[in-house]
């Protein structure tokens, strides 16, 4: 009996990059970037505990420029692992695993996120004009 070619295991090499591969990418790496938010939150509620001079020092680091820019890629990975866990529901219960309905959701949950992320920074702006 001749030994066949067994086939090997595919690579990312080998796929052509798709919204899917991306949207599950990014889900579980929105879900790291929100753990690590949540660990930053429990140092600001320890910060609150301990006094003005602690607080005033996390909001000051908050208040910065990088740490609005956390708070800007904190809030769109919430509002995007938000909108992909509701597709992923909605799949649970059968509904939307046609290829193109799953291309569909799949940039509908991106589109989402940013216009959530936007209406959030939108009223945070507004609010601090006022």
């Amino acid at each position: 009996m001749a030994a066949r070619e067994r086939p090997l295991s595919p690579h990312l090499q080998v796929y052509r990059w798709q919204i899917q591969m991306a949207t599950s990418i990014l889900h579980r790496a929105t879900g790291i970037f929100l753990s690590v938010g949540a660990l930053i939150i429990a140092g600001g509620l320890l910060a609150l505990m301990m006094g003005p001079e602690s607080w005033n020092c996390f909001t000051g680091q908050a208040g910065s420029w990088y740490g609005k820019l956390f708070l800007f890629a904190w809030t769109w990975s919430f509002a995007y692992h938000l909108c992909n866990g509701i597709r992923h529901i909605v799949q649970d219960f059968a509904i939307g695993f046609s290829i193109p309905a799953f291309v569909r959701s799949s940039w509908v949950s991106v589109f989402a996120s940013l216009v959530i992320t936007a209406l959030v920074w939108a009223y945070v702006f507004m609010g601090a004009a006022a």
